[in-house]
Order: structure tokens, then sequence, then C-alpha cells
């Protein structure tokens, strides 16, 4: 298992700073997720919901033709922690091909301190995002 390039910066960078600016950072994240396109905001069916967040949290994966794997979220503004995970994961996910992204160990962000800027419950949360992103790309790159 391997962490893709562009996520790895994320990491690391996170892993560097110090508390008070990973929590500003994670912050920073959270605007970074862009609007839903249109097809999901018609049809929001086309979403799963990951439940063992805290708050609603909603999210689609496409892997297009030339594997190359597209991520989309839909999480409250007043959610920032989450949403700013949702971030994390677009910076350094968005693009990568489906073996790189199921490459991810499920854990990664161990080693980012996010465990002393948010609770325990939050990053269960986290980690289900991530094994339902993951979850996804399979089914599509088998099926």
């Amino acid at each position: 298992m391997s962490i893709p390039a562009a996520l790895q910066t994320v990491v690391d960078r996170f892993g560097r700073a110090p508390r008070d600016l990973r929590v500003q950072a994670l912050l920073q994240y959270a605007r970074k997720v862009p609007p839903l396109p249109e097809e999901f905001v018609e049809d929001r069916s086309r979403l799963e919901q990951v439940h063992e967040c805290q708050t609603p949290f909603f999210l689609a994966v496409r892997v297009d033709q030339d594997d190359a794997v597209h991520l989309f979220f839909d999480a409250p503004e007043e959610a920032p922690t989450v949403r700013g995970f949702a971030g994390i994961l677009r910076e350094g996910l968005e693009g990568a091909s489906a073996a790189e992204v199921l490459g991810v160990p499920r854990d990664f962000y161990a080693t980012m301190g996010l465990g002393e800027v948010v609770s325990p419950l939050r990053l269960r949360g986290m980690g289900a995002i991530l094994e339902r992103l993951q979850r996804q790309v399979r089914e599509q790159v088998e099926g």
C-alpha cells in the first residue's frame, strides 16, 4: 500500500505543522471542496451517504475511460472538519488512477496529527469516507 504523491505532499505538510496550524489548514481545505455538479444536485440518489459521519456527508466517485478517478462530495458548510477531510482527499486523489486510490491505507491520516485536533468519532467517519470511496472505485473497475 502506498500514497499517491499529491496526497503524500498534503500528509507531510500536516505532519510537520504545529497543532494550531493543522486546525487552520483543515479549515482551508474545507473551503476547497467545490460545489456538486448539476447532475448530482438534480439526482441526489447518485450520491452515497456515509452514515458513520456525525454530519450528513455524501459522496460519489467516477472512474473515467482513462482510469482517472474523480471525486464528488457534499457536506454542510457548518461541518468544517469533515469538509476539510473531503478537501484533503480531493486535493490528493482527484485524477489519480484507480490503482493509486485503492492502494491508499485506510488510516493514512494517522501521521497527519489529525488525532490531536479532531475527535475519535470524527476520525472514524474519515476512515469510513475513504472506505466508501475505495469501494465505489473497486466496483467501477471490476464491474
